[in-house]
This record gives C-alpha cells, sequence and structure tokens, in this order.
C-alpha cells in the first residue's frame, strides 16, 4: 500500500513540475510578446478595446489549458494562435454590418438614391452667405418699424410666440397683435423691395 502512494505521489511530482515549469515559461513570454499579442488582435478587430479583451480572453484560455501546450512548438508560437482564434470568435460574435453603395437606389420606385436620401448636411457657404446677408437686411429694416409693430414682429416672427403670448407680453387683444403683425410685414415687404 505505501509503495504504491509513493507511486502515485512520484507520478503527480512530474506534473506539477511540468506544470510550474510551463507557467514561468508563459510568464517569461508575456513579458516579451505582450505588445505583440495585442497588435495581432488589433490587426483583426481594429480595434484597441476590443483587442484587449481579445487578448485577455486568450491569455485565460491559455492558462486553463497550460497543461494541454505539448512542446511540439514555441510556446509564444502556441499562444499567438490562441490570440488569433480569440479575436477571430470576437469578431464572430460582432453584429453583421450592412454596407451600401451611396449611389444604389432605394424605394420600390427606385427613384431616390441613398445620398439623396442621407439627412441634410447643413447650408452651403453660399447659403450661408445668403442668410447672413438677408438677416442683416432684415434686422435693418425691423428698425424702422414703428415701436408697435416692430414688438409684435419680433415677438411673434423672430422670437417664435404665439399670438396669445405675445398679446400677453404687450398687454393687448389677440386681434391687435394679428393686426400689428400683418402691418409689419406689409411694411417691411415694401422697404425690401423699394432697396
Amino acid at each position: 500500500m505505501q509503495a504504491t502512494e509513493r507511486y502515485l505521489e512520484n507520478e503527480e511530482r512530474p506534473n506539477v513540475h511540468i506544470l510550474e515549469t510551463r507557467t514561468r515559461e508563459m510568464q517569461e513570454v508575456l513579458s516579451r510578446y505582450l505588445p505583440s499579442f495585442r497588435r495581432t488582435a488589433w490587426r483583426y478587430l481594429g480595434n484597441a478595446a476590443d483587442a484587449e479583451d481579445a487578448v485577455q480572453d486568450a491569455l485565460l484560455s491559455a492558462y486553463q489549458h497550460l497543461d494541454q501546450f505539448k512542446g511540439q512548438s514555441q510556446m509564444s508560437t502556441w499562444l499567438t494562435a490562441i490570440v488569433t482564434n480569440s479575436a477571430r470568435m470576437q469578431l464572430r460574435r460582432r453584429p453583421r454590418q450592412i454596407h451600401l453603395s451611396l449611389d444604389e437606389q432605394l424605394g420600390d420606385e427606385q427613384t431616390y438614391s441613398v445620398s439623396e436620401r442621407l439627412s441634410e448636411r447643413g447650408p452651403t457657404p453660399e447659403e450661408e452667405c445668403r442668410t447672413s446677408e438677408l438677416h442683416r437686411r432684415l434686422t435693418h429694416f425691423v428698425a424702422e418699424l414703428s415701436p408697435p409693430l416692430r414688438n409684435a414682429f419680433q415677438l411673434r416672427a423672430l422670437a417664435g410666440l404665439t399670438t396669445g403670448e405675445a398679446a400677453q407680453i404687450l398687454g393687448v387683444a389677440d386681434g391687435t397683435v394679428k393686426a400689428q403683425l400683418a402691418r409689419a410685414r406689409a411694411k417691411l415687404k415694401r422697404l425690401m423691395r423699394g432697396n
């Protein structure tokens, strides 16, 4: 019985010794090749955070299966293969992205292309210049209005208040604000056409 126990004890020691040796070897490889592993994962994933996750997953898996390393290749080669597989697995888990050509036609009638359906980019420099010039002229002409017409126009047209809100601020009836706004618009139209 004691001989069997000694035999089993001796059998377990080499496995423990091999595992300790491989653990040390893995630590040495990691100290030298960790940046290389990250670059390998980044090449697949194109994102530093995802690459770091893939490397962490790969190294955890490698450590858990260190007993499967047979020594038929270098430890760095074995770990690189695991990192590559981990990055590929992470790529497979990503949602698929659909790529469309901007010139591809959309809809049943196919009258619009993707680029025509995209949200507006904003005004062009010419449009901004035109708007700026118009705003400057409008501000100049609004200053020429009488105070009641100017106040009604500024509150309704420029500030965007409702007729009731403007009437409450001005202390007049809703109909008065409507009439003042109509007169202000008519006068502004005449002033802008004259210049």
